[in-house]
């Protein structure tokens, strides 16, 4: 039988085809179910009623009791009109004077102010509910919402109607009509329709134990709360169940897999492994160690490895990748790692050779400047078998580049991968089973991100610093230093030291951008002339051998000093910078911030991070710049920068890379939450794995519908 909650939009009361293709356009809403699953982002409490006395200009909003005293109606000069006049003149403006007991407020009217008059009679009561203001010296609010009062509604500190939600919404929505109001109704609407068809989503036993309303209750005391209490149990409820359902889908996968014996065995290291461990210059941090560790134990399972590697800038991931690599060519097996550019690709290379050099183990690097001639030899030796771990960017992954047998992919930055591309990687090997996964990023992400976005994953970090790194030493300055910076920047160069300097490059002011980049470009020229001093520049508008050719001046010191857009994408590496300037550092979110700041304090030198900010800085700007200073903890900030902006873009980790799109629930507020619906949602699976016992129907049930397909993540960590 159809569903009320499946009936299109536009037959709702109060909706038509003009009001649906809004919805449709501006809320992705289609249907009366998804309608309803548009939740209130705030509430207004219209629980109190305010003595005007108490109102002061710019409160909160607020609502009265009161009574009309006057009506005066104004001409757009304005020049007061009869309000008994017959309608000749256009009245633009109409002020209502209202009184309480203990005071009066005017209230101004600009729309609708014919039904206006007719409704507001001197000495009728009315609710009024606005924001106040001050206007020619006198408490004012402007279009206050107009109700009838309850029949027994005696005056202030007494409760008038209920909490009301307060709807996302967007300026073609409002100007189209659908006001908040309007969306209240249409709520109101749709849940008298459908409710009914609501079925419930958790088992009962569920209910239970987590102490969880009814859905239906839930979702009509979301949109409608009753008081408090009710919308605090709604809420609860509603979070749970999209926190549960997500770490259930998730982990659903993880246990499918880690039950399928498939995958290739590892059981040694061999003599690569221990030729290149052995002859290492430092010895391996605690953390390092500990990841190995997982990453061996993972090998040696005879099922595929699917884990994520996160560690800081600088914390030693490439030598964790190396080793790993060494085991799986100490096993027969060859070894890919995937960049995301030819920059980051290059460099790798160049270190990882270091790292091969005692092994025998020949490395090979394939980017899309590879020639033709340098490729076919690629070619063949990965499918003889030779080439034991090639590096590369997405070069590795076009259908000419085929493994003898491929045992273990690496892929750095992940995030900059889309799916189908790792999914590719999958047809590269004849072993018969797919290969091993270690997945790396050195942007730290919030535990809370890294539990939904790689759910589905093994989870290890590097947080702990090689030693002999020396922090870096963050400094906040204003334009009025600007003098004291370019003499420290001078020491440091007498010193026989580097430095960065950063620009802002944001899309939607590109071209202002580039005008604050030549511009710093002139000044950093004239401060430092030529000789005794060198400056590069680099930047987005430059060919790619512009480009390299000023990057490798400054890497080999030809440079004193490397003007920048952003040296993120570039991935660049220079023990001897020992300065990164920051311009108009409030522009930037906090992870890059920090990801450029680990681009100094590569070398055995004292570094400084000084960040430059502009004359305006919002306080929330300000918040970020000062816990720069305060901490060099990547995971710290990412954890606060998720707070600050919420978890939809922290360092291109999309929210749309989430399973399931969260309606109500917050990675950012909900750290809690979100960890005991995964350890709930644990409890059930290692009872019940497959979700086939009977009393798990539901949530099986729920799990097979649309929202919580995604492409088996098996198959593409």
């Amino acid at each position: 039988m159809a569903s009320q909650l499946d009936t299109d939009i536009q037959f709702l009361p109060g909706v038509g085809p003009k009001r649906a293709a809004l919805l449709r356009s501006e809320l992705e809403v289609s249907t009366v179910g998804e309608l309803i699953r548009i939740y209130p982002f705030r509430y207004v409490d219209r629980t109190a009623i305010h003595a005007i006395a108490d109102i002061v200009p710019d409160m909160a909003y607020v609502q009265i009791l009161a009574r009309v005293v006057s009506v005066s109606l104004y001409a757009g000069s304005g020049q007061a009109i009869d309000p008994g006049a017959p309608g000749k003149v256009p009245i633009k403006r109409m002020v209502v004077l209202v009184r309480d007991a203990s005071g009066q407020i005017e209230l101004a009217f600009f729309k609708g102010i014919r039904w206006m008059q007719t409704r507001l009679r001197p000495g009728s009561v009315f609710l009024f509910y606005g924001k106040p203001s001050a206007f020619n010296g006198r408490l004012q609010m402007v279009h206050p919402e107009v109700d009838d009062p309850a029949p027994d509604q005696k005056g202030p500190g007494e409760g008038a109607g209920t909490l009301t939600g307060v709807y996302p919404s967007t300026e073609k929505l409002k100007t189209s009509g659908i006001t908040e109001k309007v969306m209240g109704r249409l709520m109101g609407a749709a849940l008298n329709l459908a409710l009914t068809d609501v079925r419930e989503t958790l088992p009962d036993y569920v209910m239970k134990e987590k102490g969880l309303v009814p859905l239906r209750w839930a979702l009509r005391n979301i949109h409608f709360p009753t008081d408090q209490n009710a919308l605090s149990k709604a809420t609860y409820r509603l979070k749970f169940e999209e926190l549960f359902f997500l770490q259930l889908s998730l982990l659903k996968q993880k246990y499918v897999r880690s039950r399928a014996e498939q995958g290739i065995p590892m059981p040694k290291v061999g003599p690569a492994f221990n030729a290149c461990y052995n002859s290492l210059p430092y010895e391996l941090t605690g953390a390092q160690k500990r990841v190995l560790r997982e990453i061996r134990a993972d090998l040696m399972s005879g099922r595929q490895m699917n884990r994520l590697l996160q560690g800081d800038v600088g914390s030693g991931k490439t030598m964790v990748a190396v080793l790993s690599a060494l085991v799986s060519i100490g096993n027969g097996y060859q070894a890919c790692l995937m960049a995301p550019t030819e920059v980051l690709a290059n460099q790798h290379y160049a270190n990882i050779l270091k790292y091969l050099a005692p092994t025998g183990v020949k490395a090979v690097l394939l980017t899309g400047s590879t020639g033709a001639k340098a490729r076919r030899e690629i070619h063949a030796g990965l499918e003889d078998g030779s080439i034991g771990l090639i590096i590369g960017t997405h070069a590795l992954i076009e259908d000419t580049v085929v493994f003898r047998n491929l045992g273990l992919a690496i892929i750095d930055e992940q995030h900059r991968f889309g799916v189908d591309q790792r999914a590719r990687l999958w047809n590269k090997t004849t072993c018969g089973a797919p290969p091993h996964v270690l997945v790396m990023t050195a942007t730290p992400i919030p535990r809370t991100l890294a539990m939904t976005l790689y759910g589905d994953l093994d989870v290890s970090v590097i947080d702990e610093m090689p030693p002999g790194r020396k922090p870096v030493q963050t400094i906040l300055a204003g334009e009025g230093k600007r003098f004291q910076l370019h003499k420290f920047m001078k020491d440091q160069i007498a010193l026989g030291r580097q430095v960065f300097v950063v620009y802002p490059l944001i899309f939607e002011s590109e071209k202002v951008d580039y005008q604050n980049l030549e511009k710093g470009y002139e000044e950093i020229v004239e401060a430092f002339p030529f000789p005794p001093y060198k400056v590069a520049i680099v930047h987005g508008r430059q060919s790619a051998e512009e480009k390299d050719f000023n990057m490798q001046a400054f890497a080999a010191g030809r440079a004193h000093i490397l003007v920048s857009t952003t040296v993120i994408e570039v991935g660049v590496d220079v023990p001897n910078a020992s300065v990164m300037v920051i311009e108009s550092a409030e522009r930037f979110g906090l992870s890059q911030l920090h990801q450029l700041r680990g681009r100094v304090g590569r070398g055995s030198e004292k570094s400084y991070c000084v960040l430059m900010r502009g004359e305006k800085v919002s306080k929330e700007s300000m918040k970020r710049l000062e816990l720069m200073c305060s901490t060099e903890d990547g995971f710290v900030l990412a954890e606060e920068d998720m707070k600050m902006r919420g978890p939809g873009d922290i360092e291109g980790t999309q929210q749309s890379g989430l399973p399931i799109s969260l309606n109500i629930a917050s990675l950012a507020r909900d750290g809690i939450l979100l960890s005991d619906a995964r350890a709930y949602a644990e409890h059930i699976l290692d009872k019940d794995p497959s979700l086939e016992a009977k009393e798990n129907a539901l949530l099986a049930a729920e799990l097979r519908k649309d929202r919580y397909f995604r492409q088996d993540y098996s198959k593409i960590s």
